[in-house]
C-alpha cells in the first residue's frame, strides 16, 4: 500500500456506534426522596381506609379540615408515582439500557403488575381471592401505562409529547360522555375514562374501574419526556424545575379560580373560609381531572430542587422507601390490613376484611378516631423501614433479573 494511502487511512476518524444517553450520570437522590415521601404519605390513606370511621373525607357536608386534608395530602401520591415511573424509565437509558431493552422491560413489567394486581393485591386488599368486584386500580393502571409506554418510546419525541399532553389537557372535554351510552360496549369507556362497575353476562359485578387509563397513560408518558430535564447542568436544571413546576401550579390556580375548565365539580364560596378552601381544592381523582394533575404534579416538580439540599436523617429514610417503592407498596397493604383486623378483633368491633369501599351498608360501631389512624400509620412506617432498607441493600448487592420487577 502506498505511504499516502496509509496516511489517509490513519487520518480517518474511527466511528464508534453510540447508544442513546451513554453517559451514566450520578443518581439524583431527590427523585428517590420524592418517591419515598409519596409512598409514606400513601400509607396514611390506606390506614384511614381500614381504621377510620366510615366518613367520606371529601364530602363537604360532613367532613372537617383535619379529615379533609388527611385525604387531600394523599392526592399527590398517584400522579407523582405515575409521573416518576415514566421519568425513571427515561433515566434508565443512561444506565446501560438501549431503547429496545427498555421497551421489553416496560412491557414485561407492565404484564407483571397486572398479574400482581389480580393475584397478590387481591389477597392483600381483601384477604380473599373470591370477593368481587375485582379492582382495576393502582397497579392495573400503572401496568397498562407501562405497556403503552413501551411502544411510545419509539415515537418521535415531539409527537409523543403532543399525544400525551393531549390526553391530559383535553380528556375532561369528554366528561359528558358516559359508559351507558356505549351500549354493550360500555366497559370500553369505563376502562378508558369513567369509574364504573363492569358486569358479566349474568349481571354479576366483575371489575371496578377505579383508575380509568387515558389520563394515566398521558401522565406516565409526560414523566418520560420530563426525564431530559433532570440531565441538565445543576443550575439550569433547578431553574427549569422551578419554572415548569411553578407554571403548572399557577395554571391550576387560574383555571380553578375561573371555573372555566379542568374539573367536573366547580368550587364555590361557603359561609366559612375553611370550607371554601376545601371546596377550591376538592377535585376529581377518578379519573384524575386536569386540575387534579396540575395541583399535584406542579408542586411535586418544584420540590425536586429543594430536596437536593436535604441531607438529614429524614431524607435518608425517604430515599430508602423511594428505592423500593413497589416492594413497600405490596408489603404495606398486607401489614395495614392485618393490623386493622387485629385492632377490630381486640376492640370487639366489626372487622374490615375488605376496605370501606366494599361495604354496601357500614356496620354500626365501625372504626376508630382520626388520631388513632395517625398513630398506627407512624408505627407501621417505623416498623417497615428496616425491612425496606434490607431489600434496598439486596437490590444494590445483587443483579438478579426479578429484582427489577419488584
Amino acid at each position: 500500500m502506498p505511504v499516502s494511502a496509509t496516511l489517509q487511512s490513519a487520518a480517518r476518524p474511527i466511528v464508534v456506534p453510540q447508544t442513546e444517553y451513554v453517559s451514566k450520570p450520578q443518581r439524583l437522590e431527590s427523585v428517590d426522596m420524592l418517591r419515598g415521601a409519596i409512598m409514606i404519605i400513601m400509607a396514611l390513606d390506606h390506614v384511614r381506609d381500614y381504621v377510620h370511621y366510615p366518613i367520606e373525607p371529601t364530602n363537604l357536608q360532613n367532613t372537617w379540615p383535619a379529615l379533609f386534608f388527611t385525604r387531600w395530602i394523599t392526592h399527590f401520591c398517584a400522579p407523582l408515582f405515575m409521573f416518576l415511573a415514566g421519568t425513571g424509565a427515561f433515566l434508565a437509558l443512561g444506565r446501560g439500557r438501549s431503547k429496545r431493552n427498555l421497551a421489553w422491560f416496560l412491557f414485561s413489567r407492565g404484564v407483571f403488575l397486572l398479574v400482581m394486581e389480580y393475584v397478590v393485591m387481591q389477597l392483600a386488599w381483601n384477604f380473599s381471592f373470591h370477593l368481587l368486584p375485582m379492582e382495576f386500580i393502582t397497579l392495573s393502571a400503572l401496568g397498562t401505562a407501562m405497556i403503552v409506554l413501551a411502544g411510545l418510546i419509539f415515537v418521535p419525541r415531539s409527537l409523543m409529547i403532543g399525544a400525551s399532553a393531549g390526553m391530559v389537557l383535553f380528556h375532561n372535554a369528554f366528561d359528558s360522555y358516559h359508559a351507558a351510552s356505549w351500549g354493550s360496549w360500555y366497559w370500553v369507556w369505563a376502562l378508558l375514562h369513567e369509574q364504573a362497575f363492569i358486569k358479566n353476562s349474568e349481571g354479576t359485578l366483575v371489575i371496578l374501574t377505579g383508575y380509568p387509563i387515558i389520563p394515566w397513560i398521558g401522565v406516565m408518558a409526560l414523566g418520560y419526556s420530563f426525564g431530559s430535564v433532570l440531565k441538565m447542568e445543576t443550575s439550569k436544571r433547578h431553574r427549569t424545575l422551578y419554572l415548569l413546576g411553578g407554571g403548572l401550579t399557577l395554571a391550576f390556580i387560574v383555571l380553578r379560580w375561573t371555573n372555566l375548565y379542568g374539573d367536573p365539580q366547580p368550587w364555590q364560596f361557603y359561609p366559612t373560609a375553611s370550607t371554601t378552601v376545601m371546596s377550591f381544592l376538592n377535585l376529581q381523582k377518578y379519573p384524575p381531572s386536569l386540575l387534579y394533575l396540575l395541583m399535584t404534579i406542579g408542586p411535586g416538580i418544584m420540590l425536586l430542587p429543594l430536596l437536593e439540599k436535604v441531607k438529614n436523617r429524614a431524607g435518608q429514610w425517604m430515599i430508602v422507601f423511594g428505592r423500593v417503592p413497589m416492594f413497600f407498596y405490596v408489603v404495606h397493604v398486607f401489614v395495614v390490613h392485618a393490623v386493622a383486623v387485629g385492632m377490630a378483633l381486640a376492640a370487639h368491633k366489626p372487622v374490615p376484611w375488605a376496605p370501606l369501599w366494599f361495604f354496601g351498608t357500614i356496620p354500626a360501631n365501625f372504626g376508630f378516631p382520626l388520631w388513632v389512624v395517625y398513630v398506627i400509620w407512624i408505627a407501621i412506617i417505623i416498623a417497615l423501614y428496616p425491612v425496606c432498607r434490607w431489600y434496598a441493600e439486596l437490590k444494590k448487592r445483587r443483579k438478579d433479573w426479578w429484582l427489577g420487577y419488584l
